[in-house]
């Protein structure tokens, strides 16, 4: 070989060692690199999940105290319902006892009668008997038939009134929950 090969030769040589050096730095640069990235998104990686417990431990939080609220005020409302189903019990017993007596003749309704006015010319004697618990007043006593229609009335008007009551409390205790 002639020198001028030889030195060609060399040059060839020595251009792929130069080569071979570059792509086996890329080839670590690269290693390296993808080391970084992977250390770097296994880091955000641990961070969102980091992040993502904390939201989901805070909305069962608030979960769980919703549904701690929910059942108080289910229970709540569940004891006032209690209470008013007793209430109307017990009205709807006190009228029945007093629509008995008064078909038994056990009680009379009776009215006053306003001693003032003249135009009614009522012909009720304007002191008691002697079984009257009313001193000095005028009353006149109900037909039994009319007393139990306007006891009747009274018995709606109360159970209107528990319900109304009832109503009232329910939507209390919804208010009070927001």
């Amino acid at each position: 070989m002639t020198p001028v090969q030889r030195i060609a030769g060399l040059a060839v040589l020595v251009l792929l060692l130069m080569a071979s050096a570059a792509g086996v730095t890329w080839q670590v640069q690269d290693w390296r690199l993808g080391k970084q990235l992977f250390e770097r998104l296994s880091a955000q990686s641990a961070a969102h999940q980091g992040q993502l417990d904390a939201i989901t431990n805070e909305a069962w939080r608030q979960q769980k105290a919703e549904q701690d609220k929910r059942l108080a005020i289910e229970q709540q409302i569940a004891v006032q319902d209690q209470q008013h189903t007793q209430e109307l019990s017990d009205a709807q017993r006190n009228q029945a006892s007093l629509r008995d007596r008064l078909a038994t003749a056990d009680v009379r309704l009776s009215v006053l009668l306003d001693g003032t006015d003249t135009a009614s010319r009522c012909d009720v004697p304007a002191a008691p008997g002697a079984a009257g618990a009313v001193h000095a007043a005028r009353r006149a006593q109900l037909d039994p038939a009319h007393a139990q229609r306007i006891i009747a009335i009274t018995d709606e008007g109360d159970n209107g009134l528990i319900a109304l009551r009832a109503c009232q409390d329910y939507v209390r205790a919804i208010n009070h929950s927001h």
